[in-house]
């Protein structure tokens, strides 16, 4: 690759249940000329996402799976993984995505999928992780972006970023601040992670 070559891209599939915030804060990164990845489609299990109307606003493809329609999560997995060959996804995003991948789809994707769990990981995965970390007394907590294995939050971490817990914070005031980190944190380990892989792939142009 020469010098002065600039790698292409990357397509972002983000897959995402709820009101859509993270995405969000993705997609105004992805408008900085040096950001390294544009979000390419957006896929909820839930028909009114907000995810979806954000997607729409942003004239970004927004593409509903209905799970009623589908006798197996294997089932389901198929036809998400179809629909992101058809739109050509090279990076998978999970934004409160509320579904357990299948191992089908894990290993699809391998080393491309993304997710972001509000706890400094191996602290607490899985789900109620503010209100655990909130009930264990701990003095701080946070986020991680981590990349999707077969277990619950198991995969190798990207990033974290700590939020210090305070002393009349209740559930709901603490995942808000813990929000607020993630909005920074998602864009920042995304932009690490593809110029990492794009750099990689240059090595052997």
């Amino acid at each position: 690759m020469s010098l002065f070559q600039q790698p292409a891209k990357i397509k972002l599939a983000v897959l995402a249940s709820g009101a859509g915030t993270n995405l969000e804060a993705i997609i105004d990164a992805a408008k900085k000329e040096s950001f390294p990845a544009f979000v390419g489609v957006v896929v909820s299990d839930n028909q009114s996402a907000g995810a979806l109307k954000r997607a729409r606003h942003h004239r970004v493809p927004a593409v509903f799976i209905d799970p009623k329609l589908f006798g197996s999560r294997k089932d389901y997995d198929q036809m998400l993984i179809a629909t992101l060959k058809e739109y050509k996804a090279e990076f998978i995003i999970l934004a409160g995505f509320m579904r357990i991948l299948s191992s089908l789809f894990v290993q699809m994707f391998s080393k491309h999928i993304l997710n972001i769990h509000p706890s400094l990981l191996p602290k607490y995965p899985g789900l109620s992780a503010v209100q655990r970390a909130l009930e264990a007394g701990e003095k701080e907590t946070g986020c991680t972006v981590h990349y999707v294995d077969e277990g619950v939050d198991t995969g190798p971490v990207v990033l974290q970023q700590t939020v210090p817990i305070l002393p009349d914070d209740t559930v709901e005031r603490l995942h808000q601040r813990i929000h607020e980190a993630e909005h920074k944190l998602y864009p920042k380990a995304i932009e690490s992670v593809i110029l990492k892989d794009n750099l990689r792939h240059a090595d052997h142009v």
